[in-house]
């Protein structure tokens, strides 16, 4: 499995509260392992990032992603 990063989500991650980092670590470490763990709320997208995905990072966070190919994931933002 290959993740990619948009400029915009390594951005984002900065700005995160080191509590909110790790579980960002921890959801994408998850997602490697099984991109639709039922943890991760994976679901599609409408609006704006529609053909995007979103998984739950915790509370009001997300992650937003697209797959790019088989297993390549490009996520755009948090």
């Amino acid at each position: 499995m290959k993740i990619l990063f948009h400029c915009d989500f390594e951005k984002n991650h900065i700005k995160l509260r080191s509590s909110e980092k790790l579980k960002l670590k921890e959801r994408l470490r998850m997602f490697a392992e099984d991109p639709f763990n039922s943890i991760l709320g994976n679901h599609a997208l409408k609006g704006k990032y529609r053909g995007c995905r979103s998984i739950s990072v915790g509370g009001d966070l997300r992650a937003i992603y697209e797959v790019v190919g088989k297993e390549e994931y490009f996520f755009i933002t948090i």
